[in-house]
Parts: structure tokens; sequence; C-alpha cells
């Protein structure tokens, strides 16, 4: 977790409500001081991790005692970099426009690049973020739900950090976690970062337009992830070019319907 990774982000963490715009502004871009030889690795004891961790469970309790009371269904959308997360949630918002009622928060270290391209999709969205964190708690969606302020009876959709490591570790909240993987990586991803998809209930498997082009094996990809998660399901499309997506919205709207319980 992020002890060991050295991220320290809570004096650095900007919450933010995006609307939509036309250019793109720079302003306000942080650009984190990386270490010296010269200075000491940090040394954070267990006791510290474990105290992390129960203080981001409680608040993510809270969370979800919040979204339940509104009926609404939270995701927590996670990946590596690049997996096309910000594409698929684009596209959904534009096809269930009307079908269902949206809100986003979106998680990156730095710029609104993504919230941008959100909040011109008309969605209501709140940016964080995290400076030199490496992915969102259970207190910073407190915060951007204040300033959210989403609807009874909708869906509120968290873009995580692309990080397939210490995001796996906090709750958020979240009813349910959906990992998305595309077929431009390696098909041993959930061997290698076996924690994210144990704890996720859906891999989407993005880009398979691009399966004639690449060395992506689809059902072993799917028999390394059972092996860490018997109970995972899966969905392959293609965000771009709408392969699929009919299988991602009936799972989302399923869900919508489907009666949240306490984790």
């Amino acid at each position: 977790m992020c002890a060991t990774c050295g991220c320290d982000h809570e004096s650095s963490v900007l919450i933010r409500k995006v609307e939509a715009a036309k250019t793109l502004d720079l302003q306000g871009l942080q650009l984190t001081k990386l270490p010296t030889a010269a200075e000491p690795p940090r040394r954070i004891q267990l006791d510290l991790e474990q105290d992390i961790l129960l203080k981001n469970n409680l608040k993510a309790e809270r969370n979800r005692g919040y979204f339940m009371a509104k009926d609404i269904l939270a995701l927590n959308l996670v990946s590596s970099p690049g997996s096309g997360k910000t594409s698929l949630l684009e596209r959904t918002l534009s096809d269930l426009n009307g079908d269902l009622t949206f809100s986003v928060i979106e998680g990156d270290q730095q710029t609104t690049n993504d919230a941008d391209r959100i909040a011109a999709t008309g969605a209501p969205v709140v940016q964080i973020n995290t400076g030199k964190g490496c992915h969102l708690d259970a207190d910073m969606i407190e915060n951007a739900i204040q300033k959210l302020g989403p609807e009874n009876n909708s869906v509120v959709i968290i873009e995580n950090i692309g990080n397939l490591v210490c995001p796996a570790m906090f709750d958020l909240g979240e009813q349910s976690r959906v990992v998305i993987i595309s077929v431009t990586e390696g098909d041993d991803k959930p061997l290698k970062y076996p924690d994210m998809f144990q704890s996720s209930d859906l891999c989407i498997i993005n880009k398979i337009d691009l399966l004639p082009y690449v060395n992506f094996d689809c059902e072993l990809a799917k028999t390394y992830a059972r092996q860490v998660n018997p109970k995972l399901e899966f969905i392959e499309l293609s965000a771009t070019r709408g392969q699929g997506l009919e299988d991602w919205y009936h799972w989302l709207k399923s869900r919508v319907h489907e009666p949240a319980v306490l984790k």
C-alpha cells in the first residue's frame, strides 16, 4: 500500500467541481519534487498502516450508508493507465443519457483533462487531484460527494487513478468495483496484480477491436482472473467501436435495480 510507495498526499489534495469548458487550462499544474539520493527513505510501522486502513474503512461504511439511503448505485472504476476508462465512461454517459441519471467523481494526480471530457457530456463531475497520492480514499469521496450533491435513485461513477496496486486496498464505499484491462496489456495482468482482481466484481476487457493485431488471449486472461477470484464476472467490449457495449449497459442497469447491501 502507500506506506510502502511513499505516498503522502493529504496536504496536496484538490477537490473541485468542473463545468464544461472549451479550452484547456494549465494554470495550477503542480509538478511533484522527486526525492534525491541524499534524502533518507521513510519508515512507517505496520500499526500505522493498519490505522490508515481502519480509518478509511470506517469512512467507507459511512459513504456506503449515504449511497444506500439515497438509493444510489456507486461504482468504482479501476485500471492501469491507458486502459480506456474515460473513453468507456464518456460513451456510457452519452448512450444512456435519459435512461439513467449519472454523476461522476474523477481522480487524477494532476489536471482536469478527464473531468473536462466528462463535463462535455453534460454529466455533473467533481475532479479530485491527489498531488503525490496514487489512489483515492474514502475521505476524499465523502468531500467530493458534498460538492457533487448526487440525486436520489441515480448512479455515481468514481473513476479512480490509473493504478492496479494501491487502489485495491482502499474501499471507497462503492457498491461494486469494476476493473478494466485492455488487450494492449498482457493477459497475465490478473496474476501480476491479484489484489485488484480479487476485490473486483466485474472485469471489463476493453479494446477487443485490436485483438487481430496484438498477442492477447481473452480466455487465458479470464482463466488467470478466475484463479484469483472465482466469482468475477467478465464483459468483452470496445468502447470506441461499440462492440459488447450492450452487455455492459445490461449489467449496469441490472445493478441499479438490485437491492444494495452493506459489505
